[in-house]
């Protein structure tokens, strides 16, 4: 998506179109939900992405660290598991803070590990124009010291927990992983259970390559595989492929709109189809999901 559309489709949208902001949707908590998936995988639940964590006598695998602030609180959490002392591994999923800004604190106790592109994006200043988020290069101990090109595979606690790299959904470092003996996969900011996704076109991403992407995933689970995504509750492959489809639904009503010679304009005054009313329950409007559809065609 342009930069120009991008700060387009927000501005349309400001006063009557976007019902919840990005901040209002990652309320502060004071404390996280945690959710026993198997023996000795956990999902927390806190302000940003949804934490995997991997438990066992070799020490503490966690995906994903939330937001700085909440650095505390997870602190507090992992002291059920062993404490912070006992983290080995951290992944990221990709670059955002919701996701990675839990490693100014937990990079001093575990070896953070992510696709190429999350280092190096982490290395230099980076921006999303639409929530005016601007984050400032990290300190070395916050960096990923292990990173990867297309997989990466950590054994620890009987596990083989598998990192795959799939470009351009949301951006362009996303990584999957997967938990091969337990049957289970997090599925980083892939998947937005339940509303409408953020893609940060801006930094990598579009909506063709995100349903693209959840395709390949989808082709690599089955029905009894637990689905982490990187936001909303816990899924499954049945949910995850109704995911796909919306995406793949709402690009193919704004492509026929642009068919028909609509600017973006036009397009968020008209809407789309009343069935995915349901999926505006996050913190973006049908017009700014309009827009990213919109920028993820011109591309």
């Amino acid at each position: 998506m342009s930069v120009k559309c991008l700060v387009t489709a927000f501005a349309l949208t400001m006063s009557i179109a976007m019902p919840v902001s990005a901040e209002n949707h990652h309320q502060q908590s004071p404390k996280y939900k945690v959710q026993s998936l198997t023996e000795n995988i956990s999902m927390l639940k806190g302000k940003g992405g949804n934490i995997g964590l991997l438990t066992g006598d070799q020490g503490l695998l966690m995906i994903d660290d939330d937001y700085r602030s909440m650095s505390p609180a997870l602190q507090k959490t992992l002291q059920k598991f062993g404490g912070e002392d006992k983290l080995t591994y951290i992944i990221n999923t990709h670059w955002h803070g919701d996701h990675t800004e839990g490693n100014h604190h937990f990079g001093h106790h575990a070896t953070i590990v992510a696709h190429d592109n999350v280092r190096e994006r982490l290395l230099t200043s980076q921006e999303v124009k639409l929530f005016n988020m601007k984050t400032e290069p990290y300190p070395e101990h916050a960096l990923p010291s292990i990173t990867y090109q297309q997989a990466l595979t950590l054994y620890i606690n009987d596990e083989e927990v598998e990192l795959l790299h799939l470009a351009g959904g949301h951006t362009d470092g996303d990584s999957v992983v997967f938990f091969k003996k337990a049957n289970a996969v997090h599925m980083g900011d892939l998947y937005f259970n339940g509303f409408f996704p953020f893609v940060d076109i801006q930094n990598g991403g579009n909506v063709a390559r995100m349903a693209e992407n959840v395709g390949k995933v989808l082709e690599l689970i089955d029905d009894k595989t637990i689905v982490i995504p990187g936001h909303g509750p816990v899924s499954n492959k049945a949910e995850l492929k109704t995911f796909k489809m919306m995406l793949e639904g709402t690009l193919a009503e704004v492509k026929a709109m642009q068919d028909k010679g609509m600017n973006l304009g036009q397009m968020q005054l008209k809407g789309l189809s009343p069935k995915w009313q349901s999926w505006t329950t996050g913190f973006l409007s049908t017009s700014v999901w309009i827009g990213i559809l919109h920028s993820s065609l011109e591309k």
